[in-house]
């Protein structure tokens, strides 16, 4: 077969680029090649390149992605936890990404969830249409067991993310009612809607703009004019964006979010700079606001963050803090200053941590994440985005009044398990893959 790399623009990917590895038979695309493969392009392209060892024995590796993760050992270690800072770097199915990324398509269960407590696995959110959805699971419910089962013998075990990889897959789960019930779920198609819902607010103090953004994917690149034409017909130069369990996407998503956000008082001016290693400097590039005919002309700016809250969600938080007033309510976010190309090989993608990004400031590097100002809950027994959301809450209260309101900032502590829990579960490699990787057990 013939093997060309092509550099796909996804997840912070600045560009499309493109190279070419020249002619691969059967041979680049057995076990060795394909582990020489990544060996090579990571001598290439990897953002911390020039601490990778100058040769490997590829017989040491079982297959190219045990190559991969040798390599990412090399990674600089963050301070904070001692450990290599590259938790991002991976291989997947090439149909898959192009499947997410075009299509906000995935195969899986349909659901997102995270630790309440020990032992106490809540669902977060439910896509619309999805093999959860249709079993009747709602946001807030608890998984009490799974194959029969329970959360705690799990954990002691193999581990929660391990049982998503059956299909079927039993579920015994109890409501927020108390009431319990059994269920055999199957895997089968979702489509996510990146932009679930938006509205006006209307506050005494002028219209408050709300928008939750799911994913960076093309399919809500359409949707953004008809959402801030009406915002913008509104008279909203405030606006709520919950990010909170937005674990990342396309660049030029995000790149168009930010037009719309900025264009109308930071036009032409420094949106974010991406920058390569040495090897690849000539890829450098700067990007700045482009003024739309839906811009906002925006003064204050909420994001609802959380520990979920990734990469290209951070970039335009970043990116948007030096030209507005940007406050995070909720939580902190996850810490991704870095990210991908796409490198096709073999009806694969290896996407290699490959460049970083800072602001007009040249401001970057938040491994550990970017604080919140304003914390509040993710209460799951309240709709994401409802008038009792304590996130909605909270930052209605800031945009009233200018500070963080005493609730909000007292729930920091109430949440300190729940934090710390999807700390731990995010350090996993297999939460932290594929952007659509996001949705933690719902594939």
């Amino acid at each position: 077969m013939t093997s060309q790399i092509r550099w796909i623009a996804t997840l912070l990917l600045v560009a499309a680029l493109a190279g070419c590895s020249g002619s691969a038979g059967d041979a680049a695309c057995s076990n060795n090649g394909q582990k020489q493969f990544v060996f090579d392009a990571m001598q290439d392209i990897y953002l911390w390149n020039t601490g990778l060892p100058a040769s490997i024995d590829l017989g040491a590796h079982a297959t190219p992605e045990a190559v991969l993760e040798y390599l990412k050992t090399f990674s600089p270690t963050n301070p904070t936890t001692n450990e290599p800072i590259d938790r991002f770097s991976f291989i997947n199915s090439a149909a898959a990404d192009s499947a997410f990324f075009g299509e906000g398509k995935f195969e899986g269960f349909g659901f997102s969830w995270r630790y309440e407590a020990a032992d106490d696995v809540r669902f977060t959110r439910v896509f619309s249409s999805s093999p959860a959805a249709q079993s009747g699971f709602s946001r807030g419910d608890r998984i009490i067991a799974l194959n029969g089962r329970t959360i705690a013998d799990i954990d002691a075990n193999e581990g929660v993310n391990a049982m998503f990889d059956m299909d079927p897959l039993p579920f015994t789960i109890r409501r927020l009612d108390g009431s319990e019930f059994s269920i055999t779920v199957a895997k089968g198609i979702v489509t996510i809607d990146p932009l679930p819902q938006w509205r006006v607010i209307d506050t005494a103090t002028g219209p408050v703009g709300y928008m939750e953004l799911a994913t960076f994917i093309s399919t809500a690149d359409p949707v953004f004019d008809t959402i801030f034409s009406e915002l913008r017909q509104a008279g909203v130069t405030d606006l709520i964006l919950d990010l909170r369990y937005n674990g990342g996407g396309l660049v030029s998503t995000a790149e168009m979010l930010g037009d719309f956000l900025g264009g109308g008082v930071s036009d032409g001016l420094v949106f974010s700079k991406t920058l390569f290693n040495d090897n690849n400097s000539s890829f450098n590039s700067i990007r700045r606001f482009q003024q739309l005919t839906n811009s906002l002309n925006l003064s204050r700016l909420v994001i609802v963050g959380s520990r979920r809250t990734a990469s290209a969600s951070e970039l335009v938080t970043n990116s948007m803090e030096p030209h507005v007033e940007v406050t995070i309510v909720g939580d902190t976010t996850f810490g991704k200053p870095v990210g991908q190309v796409g490198l096709e090989f073999c009806e694969k993608i290896l996407r290699p941590t490959s460049f970083e990004t800072v602001n007009v400031l040249d401001e970057g590097g938040y491994f550990d994440g970017l604080p919140v100002d304003c914390s509040a809950a993710d209460d799951l027994t309240s709709a994401v985005g409802a008038d009792d959301d304590p996130n909605v809450v909270a930052a209605l209260s800031y945009f009233a009044n200018g500070a963080c309101p005493v609730l909000a900032q007292q729930l920091k502590t109430d949440q300190s398990h729940s934090a710390r829990s999807l700390r731990e579960e995010w350090r996993q490699p297999e939460n932290y893959g594929p952007a659509h990787r996001e949705f933690a057990g719902a594939f």
